[in-house]
């Protein structure tokens, strides 16, 4: 196999790739991809599922305590969330379906990164009330997700949602990931991931819906 069924180097990103994830792709994600063409067996929901799989157990293992193991398991979850789509494309196996089937999935090994992440903070002694922490936590969740609800809603509805923002999941899931390998250095780091996750993606949201009835107004 190769990558005859695309043009240049097409094949690494996707338009709708922004910043980050555009980075991880290009520079780790492209380096993994060739190396697999000569396996025809493989399949790319198979490499979907074993990116899924990664961010679930780093989300496990974030909860037990260890953030740095965690952080390795969700960037090798990233990482092969964009191989999966560079193989496709490079083997001409690319579907609506198997979109899809990888953007379901990406919900998953999030939200269990986060879901570990809050539980990981409400394990190790930290100032903050444990009221407070799942507070952000069911925020970070919503607002994450939210941002990921939105931009698919508004391509089907036809609405421009706006400039590319730092609220992307490459965006989202490299600022857990960073924090999460820092914990050998200071344990409570992942705090201020949640922070982030808590205001830049609302924030990202109610600039959207506020765009939004600015542009049906005119």
């Amino acid at each position: 196999m190769n990558n005859n069924n695309v043009n240049g180097d097409d094949w690494v990103n996707k338009p709708t790739d922004r910043f980050v994830l555009r980075w991880i792709k290009r520079t780790i994600s492209a380096r993994i991809t060739p190396k697999l063409w000569k396996y025809s067996w493989l399949k790319p929901w198979m490499i979907t599922l074993a990116s899924a799989f990664s961010g679930i157990i780093g989300g496990a293992v974030f909860a037990l305590g260890f953030g740095f193991i965690a952080g390795l398991f969700a960037g090798m979850s990233q990482v092969l969330d964009g191989v999966d789509g560079q193989y496709a494309r490079t083997t001409g196996s690319a579907t609506r379906a198997g979109a899809l089937f990888d953007s379901v999935l990406d919900r998953f090994s999030d939200g269990a990164m986060m879901i570990g992440m809050v539980i990981y903070l409400v394990r190790i002694p930290v100032s903050q009330p444990l009221w407070l922490i799942l507070l952000l936590g069911a925020f970070a969740f919503l607002g994450s997700n939210g941002v990921s609800y939105s931009s698919a809603r508004a391509e089907a509805l036809g609405i421009d949602p706006g400039k590319p923002t730092l609220a992307s999941k490459g965006t989202r899931s490299a600022v857990m990931v960073i924090c999460a390998l820092g914990t050998v250095f200071w344990p409570p780091l992942p705090l201020i991931a949640l922070i982030y996750l808590v205001i830049h993606p609302n924030g990202i949201l109610i600039w959207r819906l506020v765009r939004a009835y600015r542009s049906e107004r005119e």
